[in-house]
């Protein structure tokens, strides 16, 4: 037997004392049966004593060797035949990879399965964001040069493991509870950040480092003083960069190994972060972003991210936010296509302004947008508008996009001609897409369907999207679509299911001042 997986034959053997008699203890109860009977089913485990945390560890170990060799492969490519833009995406999916790796690491340490399942489920986004890379360029057969089948066999595999770590018993008494919300955010932002977040004034917040643009801070741009936070800071302790007010033209990468950074502006028509890269000027979706966040943790205050590519150019990310635990609040992003990129994790938006057109709040994070103004620009005139594009691409997939007591409106630019345009609340990026509008204002610019298709049936049946006690001239739920997936949620019981407190993984909200919020639903 491999030594690895004898040592966690030993290490798990004490689970099964603790009486576990739920969750998937064999290939047969898993999606892709047979590719969990070539990976692990030859592995001489005595099945009496099979506990649910052995097999999905041994599911995991097997999924992460398959992943670790998928990025040895990728990154001994032979790229002699792949033009710039190739190399491009090329690139996205080495470091993709890498970051799956490191997933399946921290999951196979884990014995937490709500967190397990948000690192899976990245790891899942991940394979698709390598995918899109090649999609945005229209080279699909440079995909064909990728290790296709050992991809094949790692995205099975990951869904296997997704299903079995799901089906885990746990005792959220014992998980150490990431309960939410506390003062207005989740409890895992801490007392002393949220004191950042509530009671730091604007031009004096206990700073680390200051960026200002005439030179009275350390540095002139947020890229030196991010360069710099990664030479001055230790532990893990909260690392503070004020950026005063100007306009910063930078493309800005906070990368996964920058940990509980904190960027304060002085207000969101102050301290702006602009680019304009784009796809059809030769980015990535995922490489086009202004602002690209990694590193767990990650809080800002008071800013503007912007991409001023225009509608013309068609994909191009204001921010892209990966950051595990990360909030945002009282932030302004502006583009068209594809502004707000929620590619994956724990994410929480308070008092933000979203502006765009098409796909503009679009990703497979766990999300929730709280009293946030949603405003839809005017397109191009052969466009609709679609608020969001949700792609969770598996059923065991803990993501979604919820939007909680916000508003959908007409920018200034759409209010004059928005009956010249078509405005729906989403369509479905991936088969299993899921989105939600509760107890929020929708105006008279989404159309009477409410939702649009992606492209024929694709996931009408699969999806799930839902309306709970909207408002509003667009929120009468009379005329919309017939889809399977589609639901008038009726029940407070089922909407509150994804509150701040459920859907991130906590259980209540606590009462406090300083921000207004609500208690659930």
């Amino acid at each position: 037997m491999d030594k690895a997986l004898l040592a966690i034959f030993h290490s798990c053997f004490l689970y099964y004392t603790l009486g576990f008699v739920h969750g998937i203890t064999s290939c047969s109860d898993v999606p892709f049966a047979q590719v969990c009977n070539d990976f692990i089913g030859q592995i001489p485990v005595q099945t009496q004593h099979q506990t649910p945390f052995m097999f999905r560890d041994q599911s995991l170990l097997v999924t992460m060797n398959q992943a670790t060799l998928a990025h040895q492969v990728i990154s001994a490519m032979d790229l002699s035949s792949f033009d710039h833009k190739a190399k491009l995406a090329w690139a996205d999916c080495l470091e993709l990879y890498e970051d799956t790796i490191d997933h399946l690491n921290r999951s196979m340490s884990s014995r937490n399965p709500i967190d397990s399942q948000t690192w899976l489920s990245a790891a899942i986004a991940n394979q698709q964001t390598c995918q899109n890379g090649f999609i945005d360029f229209n080279m699909t057969s440079h995909l064909e040069s990728l290790p296709f089948m050992l991809m094949s066999n790692l995205s099975k595999l990951l869904r296997n493991s997704l299903a079995i770590n799901k089906a885990m018993p746990y005792n959220t008494k014992q998980l150490g509870g990431r309960r939410l919300l506390a003062y207005g955010f989740p409890s895992w932002v801490s007392a002393s950040d949220r004191r950042l977040l509530l009671h730091s004034s604007r031009g004096a917040p206990a700073a680390d480092i200051v960026v200002a643009q005439d030179g009275s801070g350390n540095f002139k741009t947020i890229s030196e003083a991010v360069a710099a936070s990664a030479k001055r800071r230790s532990g893990t302790k909260r690392f503070v960069i004020y950026v005063k007010k100007g306009v910063y033209k930078e493309n800005v990468e906070i990368k996964k190994s920058m940990k509980n950074l904190m960027f304060i502006g002085d207000g969101i028509d102050a301290t702006i972060v602009t680019g304009n890269k784009n796809a059809q000027d030769g980015s990535t979706t995922f490489r086009s972003a202004t602002f690209a966040v990694s590193g767990e943790g990650f809080i800002a205050k008071d800013m503007t991210f912007e991409n001023t590519a225009g509608p013309q150019k068609y994909q191009a990310v204001a921010l892209r936010s990966g950051s595990d635990f990360s909030v945002f609040y009282s932030c302004r992003f502006k583009g068209f296509q594809d502004t707000l990129y929620v590619h994956s994790h724990r994410q929480f938006y308070r008092n933000c302004d979203i502006y765009g057109t098409i796909d503009f709040i679009f990703g497979d994070a766990v999300v929730v947008l709280q009293n946030c103004n949603i405003f839809v620009r005017k397109p191009m005139s052969s466009q609709k508008n679609t608020v969001t594009a949700q792609s969770r691409k598996d059923p065991n997939e803990n993501t979604g996009i919820v939007i909680h007591n916000s508003r959908v409106m007409a920018a200034s630019d759409l209010r004059p001609v928005q009956r010249s345009f078509k405005t729906y609340l989403g369509r479905p990026w991936k088969k299993y897409s899921r989105t939600l509008f509760i107890k929020s204002n929708l105006d008279g610019l989404i159309d009477s369907e409410g939702w649009l298709p992606w492209i024929g049936n694709f996931g009408l049946n699969t999806l799930y999207y839902g309306e709970y006690m909207n408002t509003g001239s667009g929120a009468s739920t009379v005329g919309r679509v017939k889809w399977a997936g589609y639901h008038v949620i009726t029940k407070a019981t089922d909407a509150a299911k994804f509150t701040v407190g459920n859907f991130l993984a906590g259980d209540s909200w606590i009462l406090a001042t300083g921000v207004p919020f609500y208690s659930g639903l």
